[in-house]
Formats: structure tokens, sequence, C-alpha cells
């Protein structure tokens, strides 16, 4: 293993220990249809962390601004995160992932079902 090897392995394990660790935050602070989101963002930026290991400097520097955006501990009145923020999170992310050519790990925000028709 050559020291560029590590050095990759060591920011992906960096870059996935701080979604695991704010997301373990953020399940303290938000419930329902939020912690879902919050959850499925953490689930694809791990994998696009994971994806872009051996791309190039610009794809992974992507992929680290969008992780940071998400672990960025924005307040807004008095909430640790903001549902705002986690929105701009997620379109941050979706970008990425669209640009690396990866629609599938695109972050849908679920909404409410509608009471099925009779």
């Amino acid at each position: 293993m050559t020291a560029e090897d590590r050095a990759g392995e060591s920011g992906v394990d960096v870059l996935i220990r701080k979604i695991d660790t704010h997301l373990a935050v953020v399940r303290l602070g938000l419930h329902g249809p939020e912690l879902e989101l919050a959850e499925r963002l953490a689930r694809s930026l791990r994998e696009l962390v994971s994806q872009t290991a051996q791309a190039s400097a610009a794809d992974r520097a992507q992929v680290r601004a969008a992780v940071h955006y998400f672990v960025l501990r924005r307040e807004s009145r008095g909430r640790l995160l903001s549902v705002r923020s986690l929105a701009a999170a997620q379109r941050l992310a979706n970008r990425v992932a669209l640009h690396l050519g990866r629609p599938d790990l695109l972050v849908e925000a679920q909404r409410e079902q509608a009471a099925p028709r009779p």
C-alpha cells in the first residue's frame, strides 16, 4: 500500500466518521420526516465518499464540500439543525451526485402520503 493509498483511505474514514457523528447528534434533536431526510442524506453522502475514494481531486473535493456542508452545525431558534439547512445540504449533495453521474444517489424529500382515494 502506498502513502497515497493510505492518505486516501484515511480521508474516506475521516469523512464517514464525520457523517456518522453528526447523524448521531441529529438523531437527538430531529424526529419524523426531518430525521428520515437526514438519514437518507447521510447514506447518500457515505456512498459518494466511498465511490470517489480513487476519483479525481476535483470530484473528491466536491464530495468533501457536501459532507462538510451537511455536518456544519447551523443553529436556528435554539435548534441544532434547522430544516432549512438540512434542505440546503440535500440540494448540494444532489448537485454533486448528478455531477458525478450518480442519479441513483439523489436524496428525495419524502412527501406526506395522501389518503387513498376511494
